[in-house]
């Protein structure tokens, strides 16, 4: 639980920054900010993809993960979501009370609907690794600061639905973690860990409209396990 609670309590402090101290950051900053964090997240998901020692599988993984992922469309659900529960939470009101709901959800929303989001807190559960979650800690820190400034408090309260959906996550991973060989948690591992430097890739250099949908390669994930445990069934 350690990455999803640094995360919470970065988003929290940054928020109030934002919202007391700080007022009229330049979107340039923010931008280079962003790019500058993406560069970090690259190497520390390809630093971690390194630990792979069956490649054939890591590409069977990601090949057979991206037709899932495309099949089911992940990412356009999780896009669906967002919007849906933005609409609940009040996004379009204005007013001090519109802007606390507005600032809550917005910031709730970009935050946890990110596939970010869902890798880190397994590679926290499954490997206690925390650092994709710390580099997310980051990066959302700079948002809360940039949203606390024009939002306001509210953007402050969505640590409580980070801190419960990531550490959820991680929860279920570390659960599911006694059930799997070191071998597994291995491949797995270096799968996601792949993921994230995709996820760094759209900071850096990709275009408004070519980003790589990491969400639709998360089922890439969940391969090396079934993988490995029908190999090892067959082997007796």
């Amino acid at each position: 639980m350690l990455g999803p609670l640094v995360n919470a309590a970065v988003i929290v402090v940054c928020a109030l920054l934002g919202c007391f101290l700080v007022r009229g950051i330049p979107p340039r900053f923010e931008e280079t900010l962003k790019k500058g964090i993406g560069l970090a997240i690259v190497y520390l998901g390809i630093r971690g993809a390194l630990d792979n020692t069956r490649v054939l599988l890591l590409i069977m993984s990601l090949v057979s993960g991206a037709l899932l992922g495309e099949l089911i469309d992940i990412d356009k659900w999780m896009n669906r979501a967002g919007l849906w529960a933005e609409k609940k939470l009040g996004g379009g009101k204005t007013g001090t009370a519109g802007n606390f709901a507005k600032g809550f959800a917005s910031a709730s929303i970009l935050f946890c609907t990110g596939s970010m989001a869902i890798v880190g807190s397994m590679q926290s559960g499954l490997a206690g690794n925390h650092q994709t979650l710390f580099a997310k800690s980051i990066l959302d820190g700079s948002i809360s600061i940039v949203f606390g400034a024009s939002l306001g408090i509210g953007v402050a309260f969505s640590a409580l639905p980070v801190l419960v959906y990531q550490g959820g996550i991680a929860l279920l991973s570390m659960a599911a973690r006694d059930f799997l060989s070191p071998d597994i948690i291995t491949e797995m591992s270096a799968v996601g860990n792949l993921l994230v430097a995709a996820i760094g890739l759209n900071f850096v250099c990709l275009a408004e409209g070519r980003e790589i949908r990491v969400a639709n390669l998360i089922p890439a994930i969940f391969v090396p396990g079934i993988y490995i445990t029908v190999e090892n069934l067959i082997r007796g």
